[in-house]
């Protein structure tokens, strides 16, 4: 028999390893689950015992050519639909649809497919018919479409085999057992149990936001040997499909028992804390009816105020789903994770750490780098899973002064000549730039930018603490060793100059953009660090994408628009990551409309928002071409600003060429411009020229020297920036003529 076991996002691998553990050696993975063929007592001990799959479907049959709905109904009438269902029998149908061309509606399929099903057991049973039921059916087929191949399964296990039956009471955002289990085993704590299936003496374990408790009641169970599904083995599908053998189900059941029996005699205790008293309530209940209760010690706690008298243990595990804005619109949510990681810093050294979060921003607050990460879905809303070893006092402090004797021994080392003439520019630098920078509270600025033709690259500082140094590619008549050398020699020197640890250095190689290849990724480690920039937060990503996710030369255009917002309609164009949106909400913008062809920009924007609590009603997203939008909307703005890029194309729309097309781009944004209303037009174009017909048709102000900052005079090309209005008609009044009244003499 074939098996096809369904799993969220990010779980394959984890479901692919239960499957090999039943001494399944073939199967075949792919994005929702994993394929495989066993045996009906092999497919009960997989139900049984699984903690990350959420359903077992047997296949029937498969078709790999249907390309329309008459033909799945014929190919569905060739199935012995009988031998699972009668005129006695309730029904239900699932469906799944993937890149199937003929199909618009899976749901149609669906129907199609129940009309076969009836159709087949009509002719079979003399005009009798099963009824659907969709709440509780004797039997579940499901439909699966791909392409043009069709394949029909049985539901197996059923359809809810996340649930073991314990959560009889609920709080509100509760995760998943299934994903509560693929937390534990994204762990370090799955290294307890899975390599060391003798141990008696299990680690201590800790869930400080514990809420219903399904973390440490899944951990409780799996260490206690419970196979999951013990816990309400009535449950399934299965048994009430005709291939359904009792006896052979019962005997597996008790194997499982006795397992559960050998498991209570470990020792361990795990905590739950949680700051809400009724959640700990219903920790309780869960736990009891898991029959983990004295297992797991639930308290009351307020995980921010907790001291070292609190901690149960030395050292341990820490596995916890606290909350996040998304989830529980926390009012200071960025506080309680700053005070989480204060924390953990303080009174937790020598424990591992797993904390999953909605909002992966949230974890720069924590203050601790993850030694790795995972993503998962929590329902439809993707988390990710850091793990943190936090280190003793001792170890930190080892840690420091080895980091620091490689730090001097680095610097101790005298710099070669050209260092030390990349060395002595920087300082020059930094000389003319910190005091006004200071003066002015920036801490986002460029302090080189290819000031020296031996040494062609960009510099920036964010936030004090972290330089990206972008290298323009050399040309390929440059020897490729002697490029390495220069490129090593401006990085120490940086360094030095700067007195940033090399560890916070970013070095990327710049080369010349065509087409969408701008917006494409560089890597994956998908980390994002949060500067400030105007009073204003936003993400940054120094290692994923060739750009950071602000353009530091605007840093003077978007104070100009948070000036110029106020009561004002605002219009974002080519949006980015939306830090000119940002910069008009916190003016007083009545409202805002950012526009991007990027879902990833477009999506980085609207975090960018929320970060600065800009969540209301009147702040909008369109993921469009900027010229189809302008083209198509017939909305009306106070305030536009519009930086396209140089050039630019995509699947599906026109290209973009910012010389060619400007003329046409700034004529639809003036429609849209309601009376006295102003378009900030920009763009990075070193030889571009404004039409002479812009000038002639509208009131056009030159802003690009008062738009350009103190870090990027050498460089006063990096951009150009007009604004611009309607012209003003001044009517001139006629004077009247004197008149002149006659008098009688």
């Amino acid at each position: 028999m074939v098996f096809f076991a369904t799993c969220a996002a990010n779980q394959q691998d984890i479901l692919e390893h239960e499957v090999h553990a039943l001494g399944i050696e073939e199967t075949n993975t792919t994005n929702g689950g994993v394929e495989f063929e066993c045996d009906l007592a092999t497919a009960y001990k997989f139900t049984l015992y699984t903690r990350v799959s959420s359903r077992l479907l047997l296949a029937l049959y498969q078709d790999d050519d249907v390309i329309n709905a008459d033909e799945l109904y014929e190919s569905a009438m060739e199935i012995p639909w009988e031998e699972w269902v009668n005129p006695d029998k309730t029904f239900a149908i699932t469906q799944t649809a993937k890149n199937c061309k003929w199909l618009k509606n899976a749901h149609f399929a669906a129907v199609r497919l129940k009309d076969a099903v009836v159709d087949r057991i009509k002719n079979n049973f003399d005009g009798q018919r099963p009824n659907v039921e969709k709440d509780n059916p004797d039997v579940t087929f499901h439909l699966h479409i791909k392409g043009d191949c069709v394949t029909y399964f049985v539901d197996f296990s059923g359809r809810k085999l996340h649930k073991r039956g314990y959560r009889l009471a609920f709080i509100d955002a509760s995760m998943r057992e299934t994903l509560a289990a693929t937390v534990i085993k994204r762990s370090e704590f799955r290294r307890i149990l899975e390599d060391n299936e003798e141990i008696n003496e299990v680690p201590t374990l800790l869930d400080p936001f514990c809420g219903a408790g399904t973390i440490l009641i899944e951990a409780a169970l799996w260490a206690s040997k419970v196979a999951p599904g013990l816990i309400d083995s009535e449950r399934y599908d299965f048994l009430k499909l005709p291939i359904h053998d009792d006896e052979l189900w019962q005997s597996i059941v008790q194997k499982a028992i006795e397992e559960e029996e050998e498991g209570s005699k470990r020792n361990f205790k795990f905590y739950g804390w949680d700051i809400d008293p009724k959640a700990i309530e219903i920790a309780k209940q869960n736990a009891k009816f898991a029959g983990v209760l004295d297992k797991i010690e639930f308290s009351v706690k307020d995980f921010t105020k907790i001291t070292k008298e609190d901690i149960p243990s030395t050292n341990g595990f820490i596995i916890t789903d606290p909350p996040y804005g998304v989830r529980l619109k926390e009012n200071d949510i960025e506080s309680l994770y700053t005070k989480m990681g204060k924390t953990l810093n303080e009174l937790f050294g020598g424990w591992h750490v797993s904390i999953v979060c909605g909002e992966k921003e949230l974890l720069s607050y924590v203050n601790m780098k993850p030694n790795r990460t995972n993503s998962v879905m929590n329902a439809n809303l993707p988390c990710q899973i850091a793990h943190y070893y936090v280190f003793s006092e001792e170890e930190r402090q080892e840690f420091i002064k080895k980091a620091e004797e490689r730090k001097k021994e680095r610097l101790s080392q005298p710099l070669s000549d050209g260092a030390q003439m990349a060395y002595n520019r920087l300082i020059k630098n930094l000389e003319r730039l910190n005091a006004k920078m200071q003066e002015d509270n920036v801490t986002n600025y460029r302090i080189y930018d290819a000031d020296m033709p031996e040494y062609n690259a960009a510099i920036d500082l964010y936030d004090n603490k972290y330089i990206v140094l972008s290298e323009y590619a050399a040309p390929s008549t440059i020897d490729e060793e002697a490029a390495q050398k220069r490129l090593e020699e401006l990085i120490f020197a940086t360094e030095r100059a700067t007195n940033i640890d090399i560890d916070n250095i970013f070095v990327k190689t710049r080369n010349k953009q065509k087409g969408s290849t701008q917006y494409e990724k560089l890597g994956s480690k998908n980390r994002t660090y949060i500067i400030r920039e105007n009073e204003a937060k936003y993400l940054v990503n120094f290692t994923d994408y060739l750009d950071t996710g602000i353009f530091l030369d605007h840093r003077p255009i978007r104070k100009k628009i948070k000036e110029l917002s106020k009561d004002r309609r605002f219009l974002n164009l080519f949006c980015y990551t939306g830090t000119a949106t940002v910069q008009a909400a916190m003016g007083g913008a009545l409202s805002t409309v950012s526009v991007d062809a990027s879902s990833t920009y477009l999506d980085w924007a609207m975090k960018n928002m929320d970060l600065n609590n800009f969540k209301e009603m009147n702040h909008f997203y369109y993921k469009e071409d900027c010229m189809n939008y302008l083209y198509n909307s017939y909305d009306k703005f106070d305030l536009i600003f519009c930086d396209p890029p140089t050039f630019s194309n995509g699947t599906g729309r026109d290209s973009f060429d910012v010389q060619r097309d400007h003329k046409r781009l700034i004529h639809l944004c003036m429609r849209h411009l309601d009376k006295d209303g102003i378009l900030i037009f920009s763009n990075n174009n070193r030889k571009f020229e404004l039409d002479n017909y812009i000038h002639q048709d509208y009131d056009v102000k030159d802003i690009t020297e008062e738009s350009i900052g103190l870090d990027f005079e050498r460089n006063n090309k990096i951009h150009q920036c007009y604004l611009i209005r309607e012209r003003q008609v001044v009517k001139v009044l006629k004077k009247p003529k004197k008149v002149v009244k006659k008098t009688s003499i």
